[in-house]
């Protein structure tokens, strides 16, 4: 193992009462001087058996980047064992979570680890990940998948199954929304080729939460993200200039507009900037699933939605490219 885990960190923290110096943020980072208090807008929740759902998603996409689905379609039954084959693998000892670890040399995302970006002044995020492929099936390496609990894959794969549908609706109503047929915008970030990769975040106790971050601040470079929380608070958005905490709804999902649809969109729709804070004495973990295009698909400004009113705001690249730099922190 190259590295410490935070898993392991929290257990000696907690009992120190302190954290180590390399996970303590910046002043203007710290989410005990940054969050808003007080009165605030709340993030749209859409019901996605409404007759309004599109306006609603297309409404919330606009003005937030961010909104939570309810009446989903997704049995809360296959979420409630989707978080509890997760619970159980982080809840592994820690030498057979290593046997899952991603190997750095290999370029892939794939795997359990704790270091995902390049931070600035070496700094560290509070969280340890299992990250893999879901769907399609030709994108799955099952060796990054837990053999423990027994039943992980089976759960995996039946949410990842139901949640196609969810992706397609929202998909579809972003199409709809920008004056577009329901197919034309995700046949521009891939179309049946879109690719699902789950991210376990795993963010343990810490003894200062004011001072450290789950995840920095950052926006997905995804197409669109589906999140499942549970019920420990710690997801903020970025709003009109202040840390908003996203309020935990039972059972909804949280959807957040990621680079390539703000992208293709030509700005219409936002990319919304979040991160995540932590607790002092619970455990919270989320399982975000990142739909994205597959490496080689070319993505840029729907032409419908260039012109000489609203030149394009971005270059068109192949996705694999736009993700090197994005996660080396180079410019597009």
């Amino acid at each position: 193992m190259d590295m410490e885990r935070v898993q392991a960190i929290a257990s000696l923290a907690g009992n120190l009462g302190t954290i180590p110096a390399e996970f303590i943020r910046p002043e203007h980072e710290r989410p005990g001087t940054t969050t808003h208090h007080g009165p605030a807008p709340e993030i749209p929740v859409v019901d996605m058996t409404s007759r309004d759902r599109v306006k609603a998603i297309a409404d919330a996409a606009e003005e937030w980047g961010i909104f939570q689905v309810v009446n989903h379609g997704i049995p809360a039954g296959a979420i409630e064992e989707l978080k509890r084959v997760g619970a159980k693998f982080f809840a592994l000892p820690q030498e057979e979570k290593e046997a899952y670890a991603a190997a750095p040399e290999s370029g892939s995302l794939e795997g359990y680890g704790t270091k995902l970006q390049r931070e600035s002044e070496g700094k560290k995020a509070w969280a340890d990940y299992l990250f893999h492929n879901v769907w399609p099936d030709s994108s799955i390496n099952y060796k990054f998948w837990p053999n423990n609990p027994p039943e992980y894959r089976k759960a995996n794969e039946e949410y990842a199954r139901r949640l196609r549908g969810v992706v397609d609706e929202t998909l579809g109503s972003l199409s709809l929304g920008l004056g577009l047929e329901r197919h034309v915008l995700k046949e521009a970030v891939g179309g049946e080729r879109l690719e699902f990769l789950l991210k376990i975040n795993y963010y343990p106790p810490c003894p200062r939460p004011d001072l450290a971050l789950g995840v920095v601040a950052h926006t997905d470079m995804s197409a669109i993200t589906v999140l499942v929380p549970n019920d420990v608070p710690g997801l903020q958005v970025f709003k009109d200039g202040r840390w908003l905490d996203v309020e935990y709804v039972p059972n909804a999902l949280v959807v957040h507009v990621g680079d390539q649809v703000e992208i293709v969109s030509n700005g219409m729709y936002k990319s919304v900037l979040h991160r995540t804070v932590v607790s002092k004495d619970r455990v919270r973990m989320s399982w975000p699933v990142f739909c994205s295009p597959p490496g080689e698909e070319v993505v840029g400004p729907l032409p419908q939605l260039v012109g000489d009113e609203s030149p394009a705001r971005f270059k068109a690249k192949k996705y694999k490219d736009y993700s090197y730099c994005k996660i080396n922190k180079l410019p597009q």
